[in-house]
């Protein structure tokens, strides 16, 4: 599986203007409804969705990157969207640092392998530092984009 199976392209930002969690995770829904991914009327709920799943723990990993994400029978299919937060936003990381970096994920309910594939290919892909520092530094969306892509074939490679 690779990110930009899941990525919506349209759901890109290289410029979160978000300050807190809960607002981060707000905007990265609404960068899904904008781009058509998930319908206006289930914001309330997935975000609901998110916010209990960050209640069990934080799904910032470290190194300036958080992957929110959650199970829920509002998508019919795993989608994702990526955004950058330039000032960097406290997400109860385990290394203590703001996260930069984040990757939301929403799956279907009953789609445990797809999901866990996606968090697994996430992983991979933000493990680099050069793709981390690059998506940190993009200046617009396509970029972003371009980013995913290239390392995702650089990947399939391997």
């Amino acid at each position: 599986m690779k990110a930009s199976d899941f990525l919506c392209a349209k759901a890109v930002s290289a410029d979160l203007k978000s300050t807190t969690k809960p607002d981060v995770i707000a905007e990265l829904i609404d960068l899904l409804i904008s781009a058509g991914a998930l319908d206006k009327k289930y914001r309330k709920k997935v975000l609901e969705v998110l916010m209990a799943r960050e209640a069990l723990g934080s799904t910032a990993i470290g190194q300036g990157i958080a992957i929110p994400h959650g199970k829920c029978e509002y998508v019919k299919k795993l989608v994702g969207c990526l955004g950058i937060s330039k000032q960097g936003i406290q997400f109860d990381s385990l290394d203590g640092e703001p996260a930069h970096i984040f990757f939301l994920l929403i799956a279907p309910g009953d789609s445990a392998g797809p999901h866990l594939k996606a968090l697994a290919r996430i992983s991979r892909l933000l493990k680099d530092k050069y793709i981390r520092e690059s998506l940190k530094t993009a200046t617009d969306d396509k970029s972003i984009v371009a980013i995913v892509q290239q390392e995702d074939g650089r990947l399939s490679k391997l």
